[in-house]
């Protein structure tokens, strides 16, 4: 009786992992069964392979001649040989000393192709489906072939869309498969509602999130496509928004979405419970750690007693006692934060403690959910790697690094038990998003090129390498052209340290008495000292050409013409071409929030440069200029900055040329024409030895323009000066003293899909004689 029902616990298991469905091939499969558990083969028959071949289906299988077989092995080899895809069934019985494997092939698929797709192209959906030519055709594959068309037409707006197939036979065992698409209309976001909110306006909180309201230039941008994950990672920028500006018991209380069928348009609608606004209290940091010094940490803190508190702030307190305290030899040791709430005056104060922790190694990373960038490229923004020892605050790290890039939509890092209890997986989960991008952007000169324009296009992650690659072009209606090619390759040689080129050419003959040209390329090697400061040393070797436009004779005497030019620029045209071979460094500290729209932080840079190494010029020039930002009113959205400039050259020859000195006019100091102020000699620009610019702006939105248009208003005021003068035979030269200009105006910022847009009028309030005014400025992207 036992026997027996041994026997019959060892048919049913093999019955079932075979999937045998008649009598007789039941009966082959039980009489194999009975010798599974001690049966040794001698040899392997497949019968019905005829195009994918026997020894394909051998490879697969886990029985091997003259070895002992059970019937897990049975079972994992039926399952091997369904996981190819090329076989609709599949029986393994044993015939005497011989295992007998049959299979029913899949057909294979001669071609894949597409049909009614307009908004997404065929190469696109070919890397989405499984489904391949030559590949095998399965109706289970094909169904979820059809489930990722509909994510990729979704991920667009077009939830509607329909997806059917058509299979239509070609030869014995081959069929072409047709996906036939009706793209149906794109869905739109009609309201965005928030409820609950008091302490900021509904177009505030809009600002914060990727969703968007439909809008006109929608079709660009893709913000108005409502997706469930981007709806979650909405909702966590929501929470670090208040965590971060002091309500730490902000809660997201719902997110509802409703369709409106008619209009094919959603409506979301997110509740919040925004809580009470707390300050730091009592800030300090204990430690348990043997040779660690509680106090001298303390000097490390982000998060100050009386400031409203902020999450970000404790964050980057923790990281940075967690680097000093590793670099210290504890790579172990743990940051954890404690708050005390003192809910009668607001306030939560944040004791930091440091202790051992536990001991954990990382065992491997696991990167997940990327389809166009590298695995390497996200791995090197860790600072740890297989075997080193697990740290939370590097980790927290490494996923700001991998946001900052801009490559993926969401980032998330998780933790997984490894092979042993002091063994970490980390799991790295991202998605890519579109990294190329084209700008148009336009400027006018008056009395000077008149209407500029340049296009240009940037790719940030180049084959999904991390490289950077800009390619622009422009021109003006004054004949003038402007070339430029930037590469960049972040991690030079696999160390932290951005290596690229650029190459340029611009000309022009605007001025009615020469035509000006300039051609040459740089070379730049960056290197990162902390997170905010990083260093650039750069070489740059350029030609410029002055050619007289047929005023100047061979001799560079007037030829007839209306000779205005001053003796300088006579001997700018005299001379030519000029060559510049120029030696450069800066410094560069960056903490702001966000690079086309800060609202806080600090940008400040400092730069020397030496000519002299070959080349015409000799001179040594120092440079910097400063931006602060900070949010005025969180409410009203409204965002200060102040900012300063200044910059000295000095000659280490003869004398300077005219183009070795400094030229300042409306980029720097609105309401002049670009090299309207400083020196002149007979009306031309020399330039000047010495400058100094300040400025204050405060930017808000504009009340008549919804929020997601991304238009903001804007008053300023600007002041500058440009003096001193060493270029020979400007004797009699006008302006070389320190004399101020200053101006206030008004303008129009637009974060367009191009690029952010300036629309500037500014009035000099405090000028001289001789310089040169242009009200109106029309550029393209944010100066720091």
């Amino acid at each position: 009786m036992k026997a027996g029902s041994r026997f019959l616990n060892a048919v049913s298991a093999v019955a079932l992992s075979a999937g045998v469905v008649s009598s007789g091939a039941g009966v082959a499969v039980l009489a194999s069964a009975a010798v599974a558990e001690a049966a040794v083969i001698q040899r392997i028959d497949v019968r019905g392979a005829q195009r994918v071949g026997v020894e394909a289906v051998r490879s697969n299988i886990t029985i091997k001649p003259g070895q002992s077989f059970s019937n897990a092995d049975i079972d994992e080899s039926v399952k091997r040989l369904y996981a190819t895809g090329f076989f609709s069934d599949v029986r393994i019985s044993v015939s005497g000393g011989t295992l007998v494997v049959s299979v029913s092939e899949n057909q294979l698929v001669n071609q894949v192709v597409f049909n009614g797709n307009r908004k997404i192209k065929d190469d696109k959906l070919v890397g989405a489906v499984q489904t391949q030519a030559m590949g095998p055709y399965s109706e289970s594959l094909v169904a979820a072939d059809i489930e990722r068309i509909k994510e990729a037409y979704a991920a667009i707006g077009r939830s509607d869309v329909e997806v059917t197939t058509q299979v239509v036979p070609v030869a014995e065992g081959r069929v072409n498969l047709a996906f036939v698409i009706n793209e149906g209309e794109r869905t739109k976001i009609d309201q965005i509602n928030f409820v609950g909110n008091n302490a900021y306006s509904d177009s505030r909180l809009a600002a914060v999130i990727q969703t968007k309201r439909s809008n006109m230039l929608s079709f660009l941008t893709r913000k108005d496509v409502y997706n469930e994950d981007k709806l979650r990672a909405d909702e966590e920028a929501l929470r670090q928004f208040y965590y971060n500006h002091g309500y730490a018991d902000f809660r997201i209380v719902s997110s509802d979405v409703a369709m409106n069928d008619a209009g094919n348009e959603y409506t979301i609608n997110i509740t919040v419970d925004e809580g009470e606004r707390y300050k730091f209290g009592a800030v300090s940091v204990e430690s348990t750690v043997e040779g660690i010094d509680g106090k001298e940490l303390e000097r490390l803190l982000e998060s100050r007693t009386g400031n409203t508190y902020s999450a970000r702030d404790v964050q980057k307190s923790m990281e940075a006692i967690s680097r000093r305290v590793s670099s210290g030899g504890y790579p172990f040791a743990r940051v954890v934060p404690r708050g005390d709430r003192n809910f009668e005056n607001n306030t939560i104060g944040v004791t930091y403690l440091v202790d051992q922790g536990e001991r954990a190694y990382v065992e491997r990373i696991e990167i997940r959910g990327n389809t166009r960038t590298r695995d390497y490229v996200i791995r090197r923004e860790f600072d740890i790697s297989e075997g080193d020892a697990f740290n939370q605050e590097v980790v927290s790290r490494a996923k700001r690094r991998l946001e900052a890039l801009g490559y993926f939509t969401t980032v998330n890092i998780s933790t997984a038990p490894g092979s042993a209890s002091d063994r970490v997986v980390l799991i790295v989960d991202v998605e890519d998003q579109p990294t190329g991008s084209f700008g148009i952007g336009a400027g006018y000169s008056v009395g000077g090129d008149g209407l500029v324009v340049e296009a240009s296009v940037e790719e940030k992650n180049f084959l999904g390498r991390g490289q950077f690659i800009r390619v622009a072009a422009g021109g003006g209606l004054e004949d003038s052209r402007t070339y430029n090619f930037s590469f960049t390759e972040p991690y030079f040689l696999g160390y932290r340290i951005a290596a690229g080129f650029d190459l340029f050419k611009n000309q022009t003959s605007s001025n009615s008495d020469y035509d000006y040209e300039e051609q040459g390329g740089t070379l730049r090697f960056t290197a990162p000292i902390t997170e905010d400061l990083a260093t650039t040393v750069r070489y740059t070797y350029k030609e410029l050409k002055y050619t007289d436009d047929g005023a100047f004779g061979a001799n560079g005497v007037a030829g007839g013409g209306d000779d205005t030019l001053s003796q300088p620029y006579i001997d700018m045209i005299s001379g030519s071409p000029w060559k510049q071979s120029i030696i450069g460094h800066s410094l560069v500290y960056n903490t702001l929030d966000d690079r086309t729209m800060p609202r806080d932080g600090i940008y400040a840079s400092f730069t020397q440069e030496y000519a002299g190494i070959g080349g015409d010029s000799e001179f040594y020039k120092v440079y910097g200029k400063f931006r602060y930002f900070h949010t005025l009113s969180d409410e009203m959205d409204i965002i200060g900055s102040v900012a300063a400039s200044a910059g000295h050259v000095v000659s280490t020859g003869d004398s300077l040329n005219v183009f070795d000195q400094f030229q300042i006019g409306g980029k720097e100091l609105r309401g002049f024409d670009t090299n309207g102020i400083g020196p002149r000699l007979n009306g031309d620009p020399l330039g000047g030895t010495t400058y100094m610019t300040v400025s204050a702006e405060a930017s808000f939105p504009l009340p008549l323009f919804p929020q997601d248009l991304n238009i903001r208003g804007a008053v300023f005021a600007d002041a500058g000066t440009l003096y001193g003068n060493e270029v020979a035979n400007s004797a009699g030269a006008l302006g070389t003293d320190m004399t101020w200009r200053s101006s206030v105006g008004a303008g129009i910022v637009w974060l367009s899909p191009f690029g952010p847009l300036r629309f500037d009028y500014a009035v000099p309030v405090a000028k001289e004689s001789y310089d040169e005014v242009q009200n109106f400025r029309f550029s393209m992207a944010n100066q720091f």
